[in-house]
């Protein structure tokens, strides 16, 4: 058989609550460097076998930069960044990438991937791959179970039945069984009796098998997928489905819209360190602890402290005599609690957006295509932020119907329009824009652009921004 092209499709999805106030809506925990120095999409992308040429990843509309800039960071590979207008769970985004993929080769496999999953042992990921492919060449769709270390009642399990060889390879299995998350006694038996393994979410199939399996099952996804594709347009990095006819597409994951009702549906087992990282609890059994079982990140004294998760972003925490506490500090929030209770973050979570709090969904330093800013101050008709500006970015030109704005440049160089005008503004130099003119902010020079913002007026929400024109498509 002739070598397979191998698409990664990579889903970036997902808003982490459980590690808030580290994980936010718009800046989700598989953007973070929560266990290294890289993200958990770049640490994603890192662990690929090295013969993988493109990749696609699926996001959405508010995580679309942010994708982008994180896989020009850290990959060779070409990227195609597609879009869902709306959520609509695995099975139509997966349907999406297939379409797309069967463009180019028609017997395209796809390795789909989460972009917030931790694997340890890269070498027996990479193994597992080649079982997979090997079942993948059998027309099976293949799903990675991950062999149990506990009887853990967060994940979904999978009853694998008898084992399949080919080739001299022995590592796939029948899947028998998908079943729910259970309790914690019926965990327990599926650990002792050795048949079943956690649901990793993760799977490999041809492109075309896949959609042939969703016509059989469900139609009705593959009907709404193949319109919007036929209509997609590309813009700048990213490729665009059609949106109304992706609206129209009902909500399903891949386990039950295929592969629970498939008859090719395999298990390959994955024994590598894997973690989805779905609690504090769970990022503290992956990343290094001291002596005492302390997980410590930024600036942290402990003593007389244990089995402990401590973060701190821009302040120092000191803890004394304490067991078994999660204490996270971000520049607008401070998280304590018992280890043992942290999947509950979520609820503080839901109470936030039910107060309508910011807290829920942003940090106070906010990223965007052209650089980021820092919320430093806010009060009564004003706010305060620390802009930077990358070299070579430009902020749209627009204009603002409910405040003004004073800009003084910190360091680099700031080209300001404001109207007719142009402006050539360096350190310790100002300008200001009235309500209602319209404006605009570039960085010319090779060094990043620092500037205070300091803004007034009756109404001071980012949705006060009419655009004109950008650079990075955001004008509606």
């Amino acid at each position: 058989m002739k070598n397979l092209t191998i698409t990664p499709v990579v889903m970036c999805g997902g808003s982490g609550t459980r590690l808030w106030p580290l994980s936010r809506a718009q800046f989700p925990k598989q953007f973070l460097p929560l266990v290294n120095d890289t993200s958990m999409l770049q640490d994603t992308l890192q662990r690929l076998p090295v013969n993988f040429t493109s990749s696609v990843f699926i996001c959405n509309e508010d995580h679309r930069f942010l994708v982008a800039e994180q896989v020009k960071q850290s990959a060779t590979i070409q990227p195609t960044i597609l879009l869902e207008p709306e959520g609509r769970n695995t099975a139509p985004a997966v349907a999406l990438a297939a379409i797309n993929a069967l463009k180019e080769d028609k017997d395209s496999l796809l390795l789909v991937l989460a972009a917030d999953h931790v694997i340890k042992d890269v070498e027996k990921f990479h193994q597992a791959i080649d079982i997979a492919i090997k079942a993948a060449e059998q027309d099976k769709l293949v799903t990675f179970g991950i062999v149990p270390t506990h009887a853990e009642t967060g994940y979904g399990y999978i009853r694998k039945g008898n084992k399949q060889k080919d080739g001299g390879f022995n590592g796939f299995s029948q899947v028998e069984e998908f079943v729910e998350k259970p309790n914690a006694e019926t965990a327990q038996q599926y650990l002792n009796s050795g048949d079943y393994l956690w649901n990793s979410g993760m799977f490999l199939f041809k492109a075309s098998r896949y959609l042939e399996e969703l016509e059989k099952f469900r139609s009705d996804i593959l009907n709404s997928c193949k319109k919007a594709m036929e209509s997609a347009q590309q813009d700048l990095d990213f490729l665009r489905p059609e949106e109304s006819s992706f609206l129209q597409c009902p909500s399903e994951s891949i386990d039950y819209a295929v592969m629970e009702k498939t008859k090719d549906a395999v298990v390959v087992s994955l024994d590598a360190g894997w973690s989805d990282v779905g609690s504090y609890s769970a990022l503290w059994d992956v990343c290094p602890k001291d002596d005492n079982g302390n997980v410590l990140k930024g600036d942290v004294i402990a003593h007389n402290t244990r089995n402990s998760y401590i973060h701190s972003q821009n302040k120092l925490i000191t803890t004394l005599g304490v067991n078994n506490l999660v204490i996270i500090d971000t520049p607008d929030a401070v998280l304590v609690a018992n280890k043992d209770e942290v999947q509950n973050v979520k609820e503080i979570v839901e109470q936030l957006k039910a107060q309508n709090r910011s807290e829920s969904s942003l940090h106070r330093e906010v990223y965007r295509p052209w650089g980021k800013y820092d919320s430093v101050d806010t009060g009564e008709r004003f706010q305060v932020k620390r802009i930077t500006v990358n070299p070579g970015a430009k902020l749209s030109v627009q204009m603002h119907h409910h405040r003004a704005e004073h800009w003084i440049i910190v360091s680099g160089t700031a080209k300001v329009t404001l109207g007719e005008e142009t402006l050539l503004l360096s350190e310790n130099q100002s300008t200001y824009i009235p309500i209602g003119v319209v404006h605009a902010l570039e960085n010319p020079g090779k060094l990043p652009l620092e500037m205070i913002e300091v803004q007034s007026g009756s109404y001071l929400g980012e949705d006060d921004i009419v655009r004109f024109e950008d650079k990075y498509g955001r004008v509606k």
